[in-house]
């Protein structure tokens, strides 16, 4: 279900290089997450004064805000080296303990979606990130023998979406967990004007604040809109993208002024109209849109739950005022609330 606005990493190889060049390179260049960057160049400024490895560093939040980007600034700022992989790449225990016993000292190790590790492969894990040592068994049956393996010591950054799916003991041996919040209208105006500059897209003000608020406060989906409406305005020869050439391109990206795209307001509309705003179970809803429960529970309904277009509730999902005055609709009058039993 591949959608525009989703904060999702993107499969596509030239848009992956465009991110990369676009990716700010140092803590300065870095917009937005002010609280977290002002720590972690504390955190990183007295690791490589004391010449020592940095603490194990947990990255957690919404997809498309910059992780990955902080953990290669991590690197950079220390100046060490760093390596990358993935969680579901590391199938086997031997395939961990290759990349970390070539690691040097004070390297910067991330794995990215942490949370899907195999649960040998994190068992290896464990002495690697508190003693730095690989304790791993070598042949089987009676012949089985354990070997012991010293590391460089070396600082471990990972980054998840979903934090709740981490296993306690892996999680209590990040010595830095710091949450990635949505980032405000203002901030990813900077970055897209930024980015617009290495592009070499002229953007006006209003023209930024545009995209941007169009954004769902990613990042990553910023920098996406922007590259389509780059495409409508060279097409049209438009020579700045001002508010009016991005407003005519969104819409013909269906991308609305919050930033609900054609699947978020079918799945609306199926809500309001087919079941008069609810409550109704998240199979049928599934069902009347003809998407996979797993798609609408992880790729529609978290924007819409989280600016209050709809609620879940033990009945099902149900539509909130909002969402009817998005579509146009007159939200239906709200019960009275009974008196209470003590009032007067």
């Amino acid at each position: 279900m591949a959608r525009i606005v989703s904060g999702e990493s993107d499969n596509d190889y030239e848009e992956r290089a465009q991110d990369r060049a676009l990716r700010p390179q140092t803590f300065d260049d870095f917009v937005g997450q002010a609280p977290l960057k002002a720590n972690l160049k504390v955190f990183v400024a007295a690791a490589a004064q004391r010449k020592e490895a940095l603490d194990h560093v947990l990255f957690y939040g919404p997809p498309g805000l910059g992780k990955t980007t902080l953990a290669q600034i991590v690197a950079r700022e220390l100046g060490v080296g760093f390596r990358a992989t993935s969680g579901p790449v590391l199938a086997k225990a031997g395939d961990l303990a290759a990349i970390l016993s070539n690691l040097e000292p004070n390297d910067v190790l991330f794995i990215d979606e942490i949370h899907r590790l195999n649960p040998a492969v994190e068992e290896i894990l464990y002495p690697a990130m508190e003693d730095y040592v690989l304790d791993l068994i070598i042949g089987d049956g009676p012949a089985a023998r354990t070997v012991r393996i010293d590391l460089a010591p070396f600082t471990l950054v990972g980054a998840t979406t979903r934090a709740g799916l981490l296993s306690t003991p892996l999680r209590d041996r990040f010595g830095i967990p710091l949450r990635l919040e949505f980032y405000t209208p203002e901030e990813l105006v900077r970055v897209v004007m930024g980015a617009g500059r290495k592009m070499g897209a002229p953007l006006s003000e209003d023209g930024a604040l545009e995209i941007a608020s169009r954004s769902r406060g990613t990042p990553r989906v910023a920098g996406r809109l922007l590259r389509r409406v780059r495409d409508f305005a060279h097409a049209e020869g438009a020579e700045v993208i001002d508010k009016k050439a991005a407003s005519k391109a969104l819409a013909r990206l269906e991308v609305d002024p919050v930033g609900l795209d054609h699947s978020d307001r079918r799945y609306l509309r199926a809500l309001i109209e087919n079941y008069g705003g609810g409550p109704v179970g998240l199979e049928t809803l599934s069902a009347a849109i003809a998407e996979a429960r797993d798609a609408v529970e992880d790729m529609i309904e978290p924007y819409l739950l989280q600016q209050g277009f709809i609620q879940r509730t033990q009945r099902g999902r149900t539509a909130c005022a909002r969402a009817y005055l998005h579509l146009g609709l007159t939200p239906p009058a709200q019960p009275p609330i009974a008196p209470d039993l003590f009032d007067g």
